[in-house]
């Protein structure tokens, strides 16, 4: 008997309670069964009748008095027993703990599995940290988060591909390869740049197959040292990410989006759908019509691209590769940005997306009809 069987067990308790005309109660939507602190107090434990109390107009005790003696008798528990203010102490028949175990063995890597969401294209992008630098313990907990997650929906039967964004385009990059440049020619690091041993690695590293970079005009030397730079990052990233144990299906890279006119077309659509407007000498997104804090730009007054207009062409070419569900896992710098793509219309009815955002002391959940930034 597992905890979800036990709460369907005392949940029929409860209807039962109810219908006999022994209490009057509103019985919760969820029941919390739990493992006990201390084994002496039986197997699992419930607060139900602490729940109920309010509603039935009785003290909680007295709801678990009513309630004990019909539990008790449910196929597969041994007692059930009031303890403190009104929770149920419940202890299970020793064979039914074999007979779980027996019924795992049998089932070998199958068991669990379910067909729940049997036919559902589903994009899950996690980690998608900057390749500015080594995968830190930040990016390390998205790996494992994500790949449990990615587990969880496949097991529920899901088509599940896992995808890893590499934001390979912008001033991130500029700053990543002027960085290197530097340490190649011995220079300290750029105020905004990156430092460190990995840097010099790297530097090193993009020397050895491209000995001529630091005799090219510094232009040409930048764009050697930001290709092969990134492509050596990408390279640890990835080793680093597999002796974690976390695979990925899909690489995929801002700078194909701007390559082949992704902004360009997400923008137009976009303004098809009237979000779009100008002001102050910039292009805008009213991101407010969907509850975001502010609106945000598209296309700044110089005519260079904003991160999140990156963002709100991913989001589409992922629809346009006919997943059905998208679930981007952002970390807290990105919470302020989940209204981006809103206004792209699902491929169906049923279709939603969700954004999930954590930070260091909360997770909160969105589910919205379109969507992803970060």
């Amino acid at each position: 008997m597992t905890p979800a069987d036990l709460a369907a067990v005392i949940s029929d308790c409860v209807h039962t309670a109810i219908r006999s005309g022994r209490m009057s109660a509103e019985v919760p939507r969820e029941i919390r069964v739990e493992r006990p602190r201390h084994r002496h107090h039986g197997d699992y434990s419930t607060n139900i009748a602490l729940q109920l109390a309010t509603s039935a107009g009785l003290s909680a005790r007295a709801v678990a008095e009513v309630l004990a003696p019909l539990v008790s008798m449910a196929d597969g528990v041994a007692k059930a027993e009031v303890a403190g203010p009104g929770f149920l102490n419940i202890t299970l028949e020793s064979g039914v703990l074999g007979a779980r175990a027996r019924d795992i063995v049998l089932a070998g890597d199958a068991y669990g599995r379910t067909d729940r969401l049997g036919g559902l294209r589903l994009n899950l992008e996690f980690v998608s940290a900057n390749p500015t630098g080594p995968v830190h313990i930040g990016g390390a907990r998205w790996a494992v988060v994500g790949d449990v997650l990615a587990r969880l929906l496949k097991a529920a039967g899901a088509d599940v591909s896992r995808e890893y964004y590499f934001n390979d385009a912008g001033v991130q990059i500029d700053r990543f390869a002027r960085s290197l440049l530097a340490a190649a020619e011995g220079s300290p690091a750029p105020a905004d740049g990156y430092s460190g041993a990995y840097i010099e690695d790297i530097a090193a590293a993009v020397l050895h197959r491209r000995p001529e970079a630091l005799r090219m005009p510094e232009a040409e030397a930048l764009a050697v040292f930001r290709g092969e730079g990134t492509e050596l990052m990408f390279d640890e990233i990835k080793a680093s990410l597999a002796a974690f144990g976390t695979r990925f299906d899909v690489y995929f890279n801002e700078k194909d989006l701007h390559a082949h006119g992704y902004l360009e077309a997400a923008v137009a659509r976009l303004r098809e759908g009237g979000h779009v407007f100008e002001a102050e000498g910039a292009v805008w997104l009213r991101t407010t019509d969907f509850g975001d804090d502010k609106d945000r730009v598209l296309v700044k007054g110089d005519g260079s691209w904003t991160y999140f207009t990156a963002d709100c062409a991913y989001y589409l070419d992922k629809r346009g590769r006919g997943f059905e569900r998208v679930v981007i896992m952002l970390g807290a710098d990105h919470a302020d940005t989940w209204a981006g793509c809103v206004p792209w219309r699902p491929v169906s009815a049923t279709t939603r997306t969700l954004i999930w955002k954590s930070s260091s002391d909360s997770w909160s959940t969105w589910s919205r009809t379109g969507g992803r930034s970060g």
